[in-house]
């Protein structure tokens, strides 16, 4: 028995929306036996996750399934992706490996050590990423069982300037980027995301990231299973980095709803 959080959690929505808001790097959360296998201070720690949280997001969801006229489902890491991060391969096709940011990270936003030279990924690959991985499948799955189609909704958040271990951080920094997949994010969802979230903004795509989350078992294969990634830039919303929210919060949690709405008919 163990008396630790959980991992993740399933916030159940109305039974027949497909809307599934996905919330993959909003937490703080360090499980102590992983904190000992990082290399950082306190203090240092501390800052790291100011830079790679994406803060505030899991209330951006939070508060947009209480506005929808049919609540989405939701699906939260409770964890900090400094533990794994859920939205990478586990293997050699992921590009983020290249700056030792894999699924278990090796380096720090600023490409600095966080984790100590032949640190094993598996452990923390068995424990945290494979049941998260289950678990979110299992929940396209119902959605696609209960309704015939799955939207998956990606809330992110990214800072207004590029931080060193960006791969392509060169291009524009909208306040709200939309991450796309060729197969999984068809025109009508693409055209939804920019009406919903034009009072926030100007809308771009797949700059500074792009592509979206999807359940390997339905990757490619499952047209049903429609997918998009909101990136919010934090400037919009909070005080960088890792500070609070402020009023841009309410703006964005009602776009997000109003996705949410147009995309559950």
């Amino acid at each position: 028995m163990t008396d630790a959080p959980p991992a993740f959690e399933l916030l159940p929505g109305a039974p027949r929306s497909p809307v599934l808001l996905h919330v993959p790097h909003s937490s703080r959360e360090v499980p102590a036996d992983v904190r000992a296998g990082l290399v950082l201070s306190d203090a240092g720690l501390e800052r790291e996750l100011d830079h790679m949280t994406d803060s505030h997001t899991a209330e951006i969801a939070g508060r947009a399934a209480g506005l929808a006229g049919l609540t989405p489902w939701r699906f939260v890491n409770r964890v900090s992706r400094l533990v794994v991060d859920p939205e990478r391969f586990p293997d050699e096709r992921e590009e983020m490996a290249a700056v030792g940011m894999g699924a278990v990270y090796t380096r720090t936003s600023h490409r600095e050590e966080l984790r100590r030279a032949g640190t094993a990924p598996a452990p923390l690959i068995e424990r945290y990423f494979r049941p998260y991985a289950r678990a979110m499948t299992e929940a396209v799955a119902d959605r696609l069982a209960a309704t015939g189609r799955a939207v998956i909704v990606d809330v992110h958040s990214y800072p207004a300037e590029p931080l060193p271990y960006e791969l392509h951080g060169d291009g524009p920094r909208p306040p709200v980027c939309l991450g796309t997949d060729a197969f999984h994010t068809p025109p009508e969802l693409l055209a939804a995301a920019r009406e919903a979230f034009a009072p926030c903004g100007e809308t771009g795509l797949d700059s500074p990231f792009s592509g979206t989350y999807v359940p390997l078992d339905f990757y490619g294969t499952r047209g049903e299973v429609g997918a998009l990634m909101v990136e919010i830039r934090r400037d919009t919303y909070m005080t960088e980095p890792g500070g609070p929210a402020g009023p841009g919060l309410s703006r964005l949690a009602g776009a997000l709803a109003a996705l949410v709405d147009a995309v559950s008919g």
